[in-house]
């Protein structure tokens, strides 16, 4: 055995640790919740050189999976982290990594798949994996996380395929254990031996030979390796696609014949053993519990609780979910004469989840096979305690209980005609049950919500819009779309530069929020806190969606099917959405619906802890861009989503500041104009996130002021290409060095240091190019 150390981490953090200690060529990841501490964790030790991985933050999931398949493909060693969402954003990816035969690692921190949207933990993600190709491994404890990663990679190499390491999202992932590691990371070096690519100079005397090394297996192929040139990915048909789907066949059946040759070598290694499954008292057991995950250490309480009152009673786990380990568990069930098969997933429609599915498949040919109960439970992260493992044993035991059930239901009531006769002001319970929520306020009007305190007419003298009104003082009679109440950190900058927005816009309005900040603490189930008609899709395809709307009610219009008369369409984007949501809005945009891209930028992804995202400010710090050793904070500079969606030639694009309340509000009512005559339009507030950019809440319009005024954030518009310049502070002598507002936030206040002034100079340098770019063409009108 090698020397071991003991630490007190969780799922996650053990993740982390076994990768920094593999020390891979490249993690290609994007935030999301539970998985996200993975990439902290390593930017954390990445700052303090403590490994040499490339972390690339993508814009999105997809894009992450494409990364690691390029590296993948250039002989790198992997590795990446997913949860819910993101894993389905990804998925076409798997089949390519998988097909083609590039091996990986991949940790799942399993959550609920959306929508509705819920971030808890259950399986109903990694199920999607079953047909990809993928070994899939399922750490019930964060132990065998960190044992699986060790073991996954050396795996995913022997058969060159790609390995998902899963585990329970919440409970496996944050909870902490005292666990063992490897004290030495040359002990796992060694471990894992050496990637054996072509283009590697300690092995390219073997390229092309069709033996490598002494265990005389093949090289892997790479992009790099020059003499000899490979094609990936080449297109096929017959016979060739049911060729390379047999080969992959052939390579998991060699992983399940691999993994207990690795387990014993890893045994003997570690001192632990490992499994295709787990099992507890299951010798002589009658009535068996089949559960995946961390639920197994629960039940097996609920095991010796039973066993005490003389219930025959075991309990059953996978760690191996592909290849489907059927032969062991034969072995384990054989006994058995009830099995209740109890998923975190449902495949609707089938009678059960998919785990129960393949386990009933596995026992039908069992001589005697036993009577197999599917029961579904623990969906949104639903807590599992020993006495719902008790409640699952008491159903297995009865004669009469169902085949296929739900466990732990809330049974909804039945509505009255008085409940059911409002639609707005309450959140849709999806058809959930049939009883719909009370009305909690008065819908806004149009004749409320159209004072005639701010209009805006074309004026095609000079082919532009034209504001009356807009003042501050006037526009505080426009009811309120968003109600207060919400739950919005004190100083966030969202619900007021909503409320700005909203005060320029007269008329109906329906509003889509992209997942973010804004959408979660404003519709928490069963309330909301919007007055006015409001959609929620995910942060890859608000702007599509809502161009959905839109065209379905001109369409509905055209045909008669609903009343004449204008309505706004808003999307409101943040939090990142303008990262991983950027295809899906320059798509729309270009298209020319008629609605407005509304952006609140706060500067990260703030609904998951405050990771980077491509509009945090150069050398800020965030969870995934810490300052070290190695590293300053985020190392490239922020996007410039404005200019992108000008080069769609849109007809109204605008930058709106809270500090500037009179501009934000005319803005409002010009893009409102725009996208109900003429099509897409854009608006990009700057917006205050206290709890993460580290100042007050009650100083927020001043640093908000400072970023314009410094011209990190410059006020302008562009109407029909033609860009005016709203503000500028350089001619009136307001503008202020771009230290002053980085020295005003926790996250940018380390580059005041002199050893970082090489950062705030380049900084410095690239806001006045981009600054002075902008006034140049404010004064020419062909710029």
């Amino acid at each position: 055995m090698e020397k071991q150390k003991i630490m007190y981490d969780s799922g996650n953090e053990l993740a982390a640790f076994a990768a920094k200690q593999i020390n891979y060529h490249v993690m290609g990841y994007y935030p999301i919740t539970p998985s996200t501490q993975i990439a902290e964790n390593l930017d954390v030790m990445g700052a303090e050189g403590l490994h040499d991985i490339a972390l690339i933050a993508a814009e999105g999931e997809h894009s992450a999976a494409g990364i690691c398949y390029g590296a993948s493909a250039a002989g790198g060693r992997v590795f990446n982290a997913t949860s819910a969402n993101g894993l389905l954003y990804a998925l076409e990816q798997f089949p390519v990594q998988s097909g083609t035969r590039m091996p990986m690692v991949m940790n799942v921190a399993c959550r609920t798949v959306s929508g509705p949207l819920c971030i808890k933990g259950d399986h109903s993600d990694v199920m999607y994996l079953l047909n990809t190709g993928w070994i899939i491994l399922f750490a019930d404890e964060p132990q065998k996380v960190y044992d699986f990663n060790l073991l996954g990679l050396k795996l995913a190499e022997a058969v060159r395929l790609p390995v998902a390491v899963a585990f329970d999202g919440f409970f496996t992932s944050h909870q902490k254990r005292k666990c063992l590691v490897f004290e030495n990371d040359d002990t796992v070096t060694r471990y894992i031996g050496e990637k054996l690519s072509c283009d590697n100079p300690k092995v390219s005397a073997f390229a092309g030979t069709g033996t490598c090394g002494a265990a005389g297996e093949l090289p892997y192929a790479s992009v790099l390796d020059l003499a000899h040139p490979v094609s990936i990915g080449s297109y096929m048909n017959e016979p060739d696609v049911i060729n390379n789907r047999y080969q992959l066949h052939l390579a998991m059946e060699a992983a399940r014949n691999k993994l207990p040759e690795l387990f014993t070598e890893y045994a003997a290694l570690s001192g632990r053993e490992l499994s295709f499954c787990g099992a507890y008292r299951h010798e002589d057991a009658e009535v068996l519990l089949f559960v995946l995950g961390s639920s197994y250490h629960t039940a097996m309480e609920a095991v010796d609780r039973l066993r005490q009152d003389g219930i025959a009673a075991g309990v059953i786990t996978l760690y191996v979910l592909r290849p489907f380990p059927a032969k062991e568990l034969r072995v384990l069930c054989h006994n058995a004469s009830t099995i209740l098969a109890a998923d975190r997933q449902d495949s609707y429609g089938a009678g059960g989840g998919n785990m129960s599915l393949e386990l009933k498949a596995a026992l039908s040919s069992l001589p005697h096979p036993p009577r197999i109960l599917s029961r579904i439970y623990g969906l949104g992260g639903k807590d599992f305690f020993v006495e719902d493992a008790l409640a699952l044993f008491k159903e297995a035991l009865s004669p009469d209980a169902p085949a296929f059930d739900y466990y732990g239901v809330t049974a909804g009531t039945e509505a009255s005609d008085e409940e059911t006769s409002g639609t707005s002001g309450r959140a849709d319970p999806a058809m959930a049950v049939s009883a719909m929520q009370p009305q909690y306020f008065k819908p806004v009007t149009k004749e409320e919500s159209t004072p005639g305190l701010t209009t805006c007419t074309f004026d095609p003298a000079t082919g532009k819009m034209k504001v009356s009104g807009g003042s501050v003082k006037d526009t505080t009679a426009m009811p309120m779309r968003v109600a207060p109440g919400h739950g919005a950190c004190p100083g966030c900058g969202i619900p007021i530069n909503v409320n700005l927005l909203l005060k320029g816009i007269e008329g109906n309005v329906v509003l889509l929020f992209q997942t973010g900040c804004g959408m979660v603490v404003t519709t928490g189930y069963p309330k909301t806190a919007f007055r006015v008609p409001f959609l929620h899709n995910l942060f890859q395809n608000g702007a599509a969606t809502l161009s959905g709307v839109v065209e379905a009610f001109h369409q509905r219009q055209k045909r008669g099917e609903y009343p004449d008369g204008e309505i706004t369409f808003v999307m409101v984007s943040g939090d990142g959405g303008m990262d991983i949501g950027m295809g899906s809005a320059l798509g729309t945009a270009l298209r020319g619906h008629k609605l407005i891209i509304f952006e609140y930028d706060n500067g990260g992804y703030m609904n998951t802890g405050y990771q980077l995202s491509y509009s945090t400010p150069l050398g800020a710090k965030s969870s995934t861009s810490h300052v070290g050793k190695t590293q300053y904070g985020k190392n490239f500079f922020h996007k410039d989503t404005p200019e992108l969606m000008a080069a769609t030639h849109i007809p109204y694009v605008a930058t709106v500041a809270e500090s500037n309340p009179a501009d934000f509000i005319r803005k409002a009512a010009k893009a409102a104009a725009y996208s109900r005559e003429f099509g897409t339009a854009y608006i990009k507030a700057l917006s205050a996130c206290p709890l993460n950019w580290n100042d007050k809440p009650n100083l927020e319009r001043s640093v908000i002021a400072a970023a314009v005024d410094c011209c990190y954030f410059p006020l302008y518009e562009i109407e029909r290409g033609i860009t005016v310049l709203n503000y500028d502070p350089a001619s009136s002598n307001k503008k202020i060095p771009v230290t002053e507002w980085l020295g005003m936030m926790g996250r940018t206040r380390h580059l005041l240091k002199e050893e970082y002034r090489s950062v705030t100079e380049e900084i410095q340098k690239e806001i006045d190019r981009r600054y002075d770019r902008l006034r140049a063409r404010a004064k020419h009108p062909l710029l």
